[in-house]
């Protein structure tokens, strides 16, 4: 509609224009004719024929007002919506945080490892500290290849390579206190049950070529033969432990020459023979010998030992317990248990005033108890079984207060006072198999009285009264309780222990 209000108005403006201009430029100017007949082209007039004649009225007349709109102008259009509000202004940024510290400079590349000393003592079997450590190793090495393969030994063996001996299972290194070098110093072997390939497994060697040895247990192997001779030149030897094992022939006599020996262990072989008198002189704590095969009577020097725990125990000793027994001072426990000894007891036995255990079981000893046994403060065990002893049996004796196992039984005694009868009813005193008048269990009167027919005599009977830690050196029935001392709980009996392979 606006369009065409818009060509309606333009159209009349162009008639009222037209009319007047024809009206004010008509001339006979043929210039301007032409003029004239250019504009009507111009204005759409024709161009063909002649336009028609002004009409006279309009000579004078003004122009003519413009027409009228027939619609009103459109509306203005409604003013743009206020522009949106600026955005909040961006936050500030952080202050820039100070810049971290440089780091550090790298620290300087470590130094090159120093070289490798040089090898203190080379050989063709490779680099060791010193000579002592290469000889060992040589003997070991030796050593191994005598050893059957098994389980048990390999155990051991697996661990015996390289040069570092003292890193090999079974061996131990210690500074050698005369030259100030390693050396092995101690080799341990208890319970490995090694065996030789051929049923043969010698010390020779071995042993001796370990001249550096301060100890060597070995219990509980299959070691044959002996105890070879260079033993006696291992200057610092003073443990030696063959128990358990399959030793034969004499006793070693080379374990005479290490005089700084004081543990000797060589129970449970088949060594024979005699024990040399040397033997107790050595400088020894621990003498155990049972369960062999000595066939000899007690030596008279035995008192000479220093030894602390003394075991003859199942063996063939016969003869009596010398007197001499009573100079050995430090005896702590005493086996002379299942041999062939004969004899009365030496009262010089009352002297062992440190002693714990004594044990004669199992042999073919006499007489009554010497009195002298009333000293023997500290004994716990006290094992007179199984022989031929007969008479009384000592108060005095009954009243240890140490004592806790008095073993009677098997022999012939015939009287117990009160302080026994007070044993037995504590289960500390066993005299079953004897001949003792209103007691239980008991011999039969003939065969009390078969043994009573024969000729019984010991030497030196007097002495069998005489208590010699007591004041007056005898010991009355009217005499109360003996003097004891009052000491703490001494150990309990540790040589029987040695009665059972395996075991000290």
């Amino acid at each position: 509609m606006r369009n065409l209000s818009f060509s309606t108005s333009f159209l009349l403006f162009t008639i009222i224009f037209h009319s007047c201009l024809h009206h004010e430029v008509a001339s006979d100017d043929p210039l301007i004719g032409t003029n004239r007949e250019t504009l009507e082209i111009i204005i759409g007039g024709g161009g063909e024929g002649e336009a028609p004649a002004p009409s006279p009225q309009n000579e004078d007349c003004p122009p003519p007002p413009p027409p009228e709109p027939e619609c009103p102008p459109p509306p203005s259009p409604p003013p743009p919506p206020p522009p949106p509000p600026p955005p909040p202004p961006p936050p500030p940024p952080p202050p820039p945080s100070p810049s971290p510290p440089p780091p550090p400079p790298p620290p300087p590349p470590p130094p090159p490892p120093p070289p490798p000393p040089p090898c203190p003592y080379q050989t063709a079997s490779g680099c060791f500290e010193n000579a002592r450590l290469a000889k060992a190793y040589n003997v070991i090495q030796k050593f191994r290849k005598k050893i059957r393969d098994d389980a048990n030994s390999m155990e051991y063996t697996k661990t015996w390579k390289g040069t570092n001996v003292c890193k090999y299972k079974g061996f131990n290194c210690a500074k050698r206190p005369d030259v100030k070098e390693h050396a092995v110093a101690a080799v341990q072997f208890n319970g490995a049950k090694f065996a030789g390939r051929d049923g043969s497994l010698p010390l020779d060697d071995f042993i001796n070529g370990l001249d550096d040895l301060a100890i060597f247990h070995a219990n509980s192997n299959n070691f044959t033969g002996t105890v070879p001779s260079g033993v006696s030149k291992i200057k610092y030897l003073y443990e030696l432990d063959l128990s358990n094992n399959n030793l034969l022939g004499d006793f070693p006599m080379e374990v005479l020459g290490a005089m700084n020996l004081t543990f000797l262990d060589l129970r449970f072989n088949s060594i024979k023979g005699v024990v040399p008198l040397e033997v107790f002189k050595l400088d020894l704590d621990v003498l155990f010998i049972n369960n062999n095969n000595f066939e000899q009577r007690l030596p008279d020097n035995l008192g000479d030992t220093p030894v602390l725990y003394l075991t003859f125990a199942n063996n063939y000793f016969t003869g009596k317990i010398p007197p001499s027994i009573g100079r050995a001072p430090n005896l702590l426990e005493v086996l002379f248990l299942n041999n062939q000894l004969t004899g009365c007891l030496p009262y010089e036995i009352g002297n062992l005033s440190q002693a714990t255990v004594f044990d004669v079981g199992f042999n073919k000893l006499t007489g009554p108890i010497p009195h002298s046994f009333g000293c023997l403060k500290k004994i716990e065990l006290l094992n007179l079984a199984n022989n031929e002893f007969y008479g009384e049996i000592p108060e005095i004796v009954c009243q240890l207060s140490k004592l806790e196992n008095f073993s009677l039984s098997n022999n012939y005694f015939t009287q117990a006072g009160p302080a026994c009868r007070n044993l037995i009813l504590k289960k500390k005193l066993y005299v079953r198999n004897n001949c003792i008048l209103g007691l239980p269990s008991q011999r039969s009167k003939a065969e009390c009285a078969a043994f009573f027919s024969k000729k019984l005599y010991c030497e030196r009977k007097e002495s069998f009264k005489w208590v010699p830690c007591m004041k007056g050196g005898y010991y009355s029935n009217s005499t109360e309780k003996s003097d004891q001392e009052s000491t703490a709980s001494v150990p309990s009996a540790r040589t029987y222990s040695t009665l059972i392979p395996h075991r000290l």
